[in-house]
């Protein structure tokens, strides 16, 4: 149920709402807007009657939320949330470019693919120290000194870092060197994870299960919103279905039928949609067509030497034509891209 204040509820009253809310049980979400305040009475509504806060001071009226996925949906919160990330603003009018290798392999290849990104025109560094691979013999991750290594790479170029959490149990580590958790296709419904995450309050990409559909990723989302962290984005990344002439099928069609349903950032990830780097520019500028808010590019300096998904990856130089296509895109979206990080002594 949402519960909608007048536009001259003073504080005390939306206060007395919540505290009411919560003795009945049930969490109370505020949203802020311009001129008023909604709040989302989430969990189970049927046993209250909407009657008794319409007759409290303050309360305009209220209405069902119709969306399973309450706080994630634009009933609750109608206008695009913007979430920033070291300066980086994502979910705003500029697009973020987050580009980087697949696996953290090494100080020289990380620093390499680093200075190259944000040298093209990037704005953030991705890179997995810890790697879910469908192989127990394939390459596993650095570990704790790959992430290491993102954290120089940060301070080096001032970019901040995303990196990929597996486990519950490595949020608190994870957390100490990454500026984003990054959830994996394959555990997009791990719901313990979800909770490690959305507790941590720090900011979250979630990608879509390889064979998720909108409403399940929309609803694995709302674990994370549920723990009180409004720091969510949504990663396309492609589903599988029985085309294998790409590695996924990119669901361009997500982006627009996202956008309208929920105000949490798009990103859209080509390199592991297409699986193929000769696809990637071309679905990175499709992406930014249909609406989506950033994108997250694999960027390795010889990919051919890459331990993951060298297939995918895109050299240096490409990756820098991919950065000028995706600026003119976005200008004919009457948007732009977002500004260069500055590094931080």
């Amino acid at each position: 149920m949402m519960i909608v204040m007048q536009a001259n509820a003073t504080q005390a009253q939306i206060s007395a709402v919540v505290a009411l809310v919560e003795s009945l049980g049930m969490q109370a979400h505020l949203s802020s807007g311009k001129d008023i305040t909604l709040i989302a009475v989430v969990s189970n509504t049927a046993a209250i009657d909407p009657d008794q806060f319409l007759l409290m001071p303050g309360v305009d009226r209220t209405f069902p939320i119709t969306r399973p996925y309450k706080l994630a949906s634009r009933e609750f919160h109608p206008e695009n949330t913007s979430i920033s990330v070291k300066g980086l603003n994502v979910g705003s009018e500029e697009i973020a470019i987050i580009g980087g290798p697949c696996s953290v392999e090494g100080r020289e290849q990380l620093m390499e693919t680093a200075d190259a990104v944000v040298e093209a025109g990037g704005h953030a560094l991705r890179g997995g120290a810890f790697k879910p691979r469908t192989s127990p013999y394939s390459f596993q991750g650095m570990g704790e000194e790959g992430l290491q290594l993102l954290a120089e790479a940060r301070q080096r170029t001032g970019m901040p870092v995303w990196t990929e959490v597996m486990a519950p149990e490595q949020v608190p580590l994870v957390g100490k060197y990454a500026d984003v958790f990054q959830i994996g296709t394959r555990n997009m419904q791990n719901y313990d994870l979800l909770r490690a995450v959305g507790e941590s309050q720090k900011p979250v990409m979630l990608k879509r299960g390889m064979s998720a559909t909108i409403e399940e990723f929309l609803m694995s989302a709302e674990y994370i919103l549920s723990c009180g962290n409004r720091r969510v984005m949504l990663c396309e990344r492609g589903i599988r279905t029985f085309e294998n002439s790409t590695r996924n099928t990119t669901d361009i069609n997500a982006v627009p039928v996202l956008k309208s349903l929920t105000h949490l950032p798009v990103i859209v990830d080509p390199s592991h949609s297409t699986g193929h780097w000769e696809y990637v520019e071309a679905i990175a500028r499709a992406s930014i067509a249909a609406g989506a808010d950033g994108l997250i590019i694999e960027v390795h300096p010889r990919p051919n030497e890459a331990v993951s998904d060298g297939a995918q990856s895109l050299k240096p130089e490409r990756f820098a034509g991919l950065v000028k296509q995706v600026g003119a895109i976005a200008e004919a979206m009457g948007r732009t891209l977002a500004e260069q990080p500055k590094i931080v002594a």
